[in-house]
């Protein structure tokens, strides 16, 4: 929205300066606006351009100063920008701007409105892709326009509302020759300036709108376009002011300000259409890259409780001989499953396929490095796996068939029900007999181990955690399930 605000910002810069300039459009608009500016730099309007800097000024002046202090003994605001159109009007024709300064203004307006009639539907095939594009252009800005705005009244968007309201305004438009429309930055931007809050502030302006399109539009003719101008440059200050999240953005995420940045670039040097797209697909690129490499971690046990904690985070932390506690957050899929054993593999210091090539070498399993000789258990914290797809549950398989090679347990702790779902048809599918350990947390499967003698008894002062499951002939009902 910031850049979209340097677009409506260029595009009034003719009437600010009472120049005349071609029409450009597509690809570097915005650069070859500016070139014309500077080419035509010599025949600016002073008589424009200090109507212009008065409508300013007193907008300004207005906002900044009056407003503030004017509502607290009023409740409705001074409508500066209506008493500078009339104002404006009215000097117009006393000082017949037009033809004695050359001032440009807004001319003459049609009255009425267009008989409804059936669109050419066979133009149809020409133009889908312009409509596509078209779509999820306007969509994007009045989905960005509507949560600035909802972010500042505090009220919420429903976005499926918003495009349902915009395509049937755009079906109804159709039978009266309308072009496609979206949110106006500028205009919207106008009327939250002025106070409105709601869809009526919204409603009465269309019908004074239809009421200038009717009977009023001819009165409105001399009004200079530099009055215009000037009240949409005063709205767009606080579009132009939200270039201050970049700062908040850099602090917080380094590649969040990229992308905001390298999209500003592209929707000022190349376009709007262009710079969505490329803003989209760098955000779709930096997911797919997190997707691949989500979080994962150490977990060490916090000495008197029952809880496990990242080892690199935290210093005061146990970790259990003989059993190693991994943390995976994010998901198990087809695109992340490498990185998945490699983690694990470098969390444990043991690559099973490594330590069976050593032992089948050495024909003994006394040649194992010392860290496969140690390790007996890996426990793989899943409470914070979001999703596992078929994929994932074969290389989860892999993983636990490679290390039970070489003597190596491994269970699985705090599976969510969708994912416990998911292995379970996998499983069906493959009529496999070999079966996941899992646990409710990671508590339990570390108590089983120990229960189990699979790790030697550990001491851990004031500590109450080998106190849960105490059951001998039902534990393994009641903390842990095959799947």
């Amino acid at each position: 929205t910031t850049a979209a605000a340097v677009h409506v910002f260029t595009s009034q810069i003719k009437d600010l300066l009472g120049i005349h300039l071609p029409r450009r459009r597509g690809l570097l608009k915005v650069v070859y606006t500016y070139y014309d500016v500077f080419n035509a730099i010599d025949d600016i309007n002073i008589a424009a351009m200090v109507i212009a800097g008065i409508t300013i000024i007193a907008v300004v002046f207005n906002n900044e100063v009056l407003k503030p202090r004017v509502s607290r003994y009023c409740a409705f605001p001074i409508p500066i920008e209506m008493l500078a159109v009339v104002i404006g009007t009215v000097v117009s024709v006393q000082m017949n701007l037009h033809d004695v300064y050359n001032v440009s203004i807004v001319g003459d307006i049609p009255v009425g409105l267009p008989i409804p009639e059936l669109p050419p539907l066979e133009l149809f095939p020409s133009v889908i892709v312009d409509c596509f594009v078209i779509t999820m252009v306007s969509y994007s800005i009045s989905m960005s326009m509507a949560l600035i705005f909802a972010q500042k009244m505090n009220y919420e968007v429903d976005a499926n509302q918003e495009l349902m309201a915009q395509g049937l305004g755009n079906l109804v438009g159709s039978f009266f020759s309308c072009m496609p429309f979206t949110a106006s930055l500028s205009r919207s931007l106008v009327q939250q300036t002025v106070g409105g809050k709601t869809q009526l502030a919204s409603l009465i302006s269309c019908f004074l709108l239809l009421f200038v399109l009717l009977w009023i539009g001819p009165f409105l003719t001399p009004l200079p376009k530099g009055v215009l101008a000037g009240i949409i440059v005063v709205a767009l200050k606080g579009m132009f002011l939200q270039v201050k999240d970049l700062f908040k953005f850099w602090r917080l995420s380094s590649t969040d300000a990229l992308v905001w940045i390298i999209t500003f670039l592209s929707v000022i040097i190349l376009d709007i259409e262009y710079g969505l797209l490329i803003g989209a697909l760098l955000c779709f690129a930096k997911l797919i890259a997190l997707s691949m490499k989500p979080y994962t971690c150490k977990l060490a046990l916090v000495p008197g409780t029952e809880i496990y904690l990242d080892t690199n985070r935290y210093e005061k932390t146990v970790e259990l001989p003989g059993i190693v506690m991994f943390h995976y957050c994010g998901g198990l899929n087809f695109a992340s499953k490498l990185h998945f054993r490699k983690e694990v593999f470098k969390a444990t210091g043991v690559n099973p396929q490594m330590e069976l090539n050593r032992i089948l070498k050495m024909e003994s399993k006394e040649n194992a490095s010392e860290s496969a000789k140690n390790l007996r258990v890996i426990v793989l914290d899943f409470s914070a796996l979001v999703h596992i797809d078929p994929a994932g549950v074969a290389a989860l398989r892999n993983l636990v068939d490679d290390y039970m090679k070489i003597d190596v347990s491994v269970y699985l702790a705090g599976c969510s029900g969708p994912v416990f779902e998911t292995m379970r048809k996998c499983s069906a599918a493959e009529r496999t007999t070999e079966a996941f350990m899992m646990f409710p947390t990671v508590s339990d499967a570390v108590n089983y181990a120990r229960h189990e003698s699979v790790i030697p008894p550990i001491a851990i002062p004031s500590s109450p955690l080998w106190t849960t499951c105490p059951m001998q002939n039902s534990h393994e009902e009641n903390c842990m399930s095959r799947l």
